[in-house]
């Protein structure tokens, strides 16, 4: 009876330890500082996929984002071939816009973004905080880094990812995430390099992300499918209401 008492009373300990407040708390200052609530964020996006195979693609957009209404816009500039292809997001919904058919479709931000490992929800702000609960914390080097790293499982099902691991560093930004299936699989490893400051928070200045599950195995190499994005030009210049709709889309395809 002692041993189970203690160990009930290790398990307590444990579990009130990861949900201390002051991690809690790092948590959402993590969010904080690469969300803009009270102005838009705009910028360039240069992502360049790189196939097991040697095989390269690149996609340039422009995203318009506001997060204090939820709403962001992305649309395709490079290749040619995708020009003028968008994503619209409203709240929950999230629409594609395909400017060869004219139309609008229902669609995820799970999905890959230019069939790259980049996701759309990836365009999103950061809500840990929000979206997540965590289950454990560890102190770790990264690198140059001091990092706290942390284990975190979904609340809602609206994330890309059940589980995800991120190593905060000690400026509170994240500088590696590796996400997971809820069978604990792991799916892919982002690495967050290099960040640039827009007034009083961050935007990524690069992020070289591996798929775990788009792989070829050469002799005894394995080499995965990467996908690397830089991010320039981020403005917080206001955007007019009109661009974060469909009428927006549709005009600047007729242009």
């Amino acid at each position: 009876m002692k041993k189970i008492i203690a160990f009930l009373l290790f398990v307590c300990v444990i579990c009130s330890a990861f949900a201390d407040p002051d991690y809690v708390k790092m948590l959402k200052e993590v969010d904080d500082l690469v969300t803009f609530k009270g102005t838009d964020l705009s910028a360039e996006y240069t992502i360049v996929k790189r196939d097991p195979d040697g095989s390269s693609s690149t996609t340039v957009a422009a995203m318009f984002r506001r997060d204090s209404e939820d709403k962001f816009v992305v649309l395709v500039l490079q290749p040619v071939s995708d020009k003028g292809k968008g994503y619209l997001k409203q709240g929950n919904n999230l629409w594609l816009y395909d400017p060869i058919g004219k139309g609008f479709t229902f669609t995820s931000a799970k999905e890959r973004f230019q069939n790259s490992s980049f996701r759309v929800s990836d365009f999103t702000g950061s809500n840990y905080a929000g979206n997540y609960k965590i289950k454990s914390v560890k102190q770790e080097k990264l690198g140059k880094f001091n990092c706290t790293v942390f284990d975190l499982e979904a609340t809602t099902k609206s994330v890309s990812f059940p589980k995800v691991k991120i190593w905060v560093s000690e400026d509170n930004l994240v500088r590696k995430l590796e996400d997971y299936s809820l069978s604990g699989q792991l799916m892919r490893t982002s690495a967050f390099p290099s960040y640039q400051k827009v007034a009083t928070r961050w935007v990524p200045a690069k992020i070289i992300i591996q798929d775990h599950l788009v792989f070829r195995k050469v002799g005894d190499k394995v080499e995965y499918e990467r996908t690397t994005v830089d991010i320039k030009n981020p403005s917080l210049n206001k955007q007019p209401d009109s661009l974060y709709t469909k009428e927006y889309l549709e005009r600047v395809n007729t242009k």
